[in-house]
């Protein structure tokens, strides 16, 4: 039982990494930046999608995947982001954020398919990582310590970055008071766009390194949607430890019912979310705006 209980661990710490990784870029435009990006699914297709064909078609290694898929996913997002990003950044509502991301959304899925073919495309991962790591209790794929490893790497760098930093207090001071910060001489429109091609980042990094547990396919972006949304609400929008903290929750509450009960589906996923969102309106370590 001690056993199964640990593999059980393992398997929804690896899940709840890569929820992490990906969500967290989303957390950080809706808990600093105040924007609702119901794209963000997307761009961590993009990110899988250009990791795939660097790997199948470039005959690139995977370590030079990943760069490529973050940097050419932040190039492709940056004319969405001067053009139409830059229009809701502190001056719309949610009802305006949502209509306008949610269209992108759209798009994107429907220039990705035209153009790459409505087929899952898969990540070969190499022989590093391909293979199986033998535990004593069990046998885990090496790729789910690496996808741990990051998770954990991401987090620590995030909260040194964000809490720490001379970018995090601009950051922080140009969504709390943005004319006050302007007149002070910090340049907001800078920081927004850095930020936001920090989240698009994020995404792809998380499209391509969470291949094995979220497949990249068509819908991706729709499919996905509701769950990296649930993870910014349990854990509370713009805290990186609430999404830490909600991810290993959720992907917990998901492995377990995986294991137990899997004719129920995701059922214990969304109980789970229903029960700290009861319990914790503004998400676990959520702060009141």
């Amino acid at each position: 039982m001690a056993w199964t209980g640990l593999s059980i661990g393992l398997d929804a710490l690896s899940y709840g990494m890569v929820l992490f990784i990906i969500s967290i870029g989303l957390s950080i435009m809706m808990g600093l930046m105040r924007v609702v990006n119901l794209a963000h699914g997307a761009f961590a297709m993009i990110g899988g999608y250009l990791a795939s064909f660097a790997l199948k078609n470039a005959g690139v290694g995977y370590p030079l995947a990943i760069v490529l898929a973050v940097l050419g996913t932040i190039a492709i997002a940056f004319p969405l982001e001067f053009l139409l990003y830059r229009r809701i950044y502190r001056k719309s509502d949610e009802l305006t954020q949502i209509l306008l991301t949610i269209g992108i959304a759209f798009v994107i899925i429907g220039v990705a398919n035209y153009i790459l073919g409505p087929t899952t495309k898969s990540i070969p991962l190499p022989p590093l990582l391909s293979g199986p790591v033998d535990l004593g209790f069990r046998m885990i794929p090496a790729h789910r310590i690496f996808v741990t490893i990051c998770g954990v790497c991401t987090a620590g760098l995030l909260w040194l970055l964000i809490d720490r930093t001379e970018f995090g207090i601009r950051l922080r001071a140009a969504v709390d008071n943005g004319d006050m910060a302007e007149s002070l001489g910090i340049k907001t429109q800078i920081l927004f766009s850095a930020t936001f091609a920090l989240a698009v980042g994020l995404a792809a990094f998380g499209g391509v390194v969470g291949a094995e547990l979220l497949p990249v396919e068509p819908f991706y972006a729709l499919r996905y949607m509701v769950t990296f949304l649930v993870v910014v609400s349990v854990g509370g929008a713009g805290s990186i430890p609430g999404a830490v903290a909600a991810s290993i929750l959720l992907g917990l509450a998901d492995t377990t019912g995986k294991y137990l009960a899997p004719e129920y589906g995701e059922f214990f996923f969304y109980l789970a979310v229903i029960l700290v969102v009861f319990l914790f309106p503004n998400g676990l370590l959520g702060r009141r705006h």
